[in-house]
C-alpha cells in the first residue's frame, strides 16, 4: 500500500517542522550581559600579572631568607614580611 500526499501538504508539513526547529533558536544566550565585555581589558590583565609576580618575588625572597636562617624578626620574634 503506497501513500500519496499532495505537494502542498508536504510543503505545509516541512514549514511546520522548520518553524518548530527555529522556535528553539535564540540569540540572547550567547550575547554578553549588560554591556559586560567578554574578556578583561588586556592592559588591566597585564597590570594584574605584574603585581602578582612582584608579590611572588617578595614571598620567594622571604622564603629563601628563612631557609638560610637569616630571617629578620621584629620585637615579638615573628618574621617580618
Amino acid at each position: 500500500m503506497k501513500i500519496h500526499l499532495p505537494a502542498w501538504s508536504v510543503l505545509v508539513l516541512l514549514n511546520g517542522v522548520g518553524l518548530c526547529v527555529l522556535g528553539f533558536y535564540s540569540t540572547t544566550g550567547a550575547a554578553p550581559q549588560g554591556g559586560q565585555l567578554p574578556f578583561q581589558n588586556s592592559v588591566e590583565q597585564r597590570g594584574d600579572m605584574v603585581r602578582e609576580l612582584r608579590e611572588i618575588k617578595e614571598l620567594l625572597k622571604e622564603q629563601n631568607a628563612m631557609l638560610r636562617g637569616t630571617t629578620k624578626t621584629d620585637a615579638t620574634g615573628t618574621p617580618k614580611r
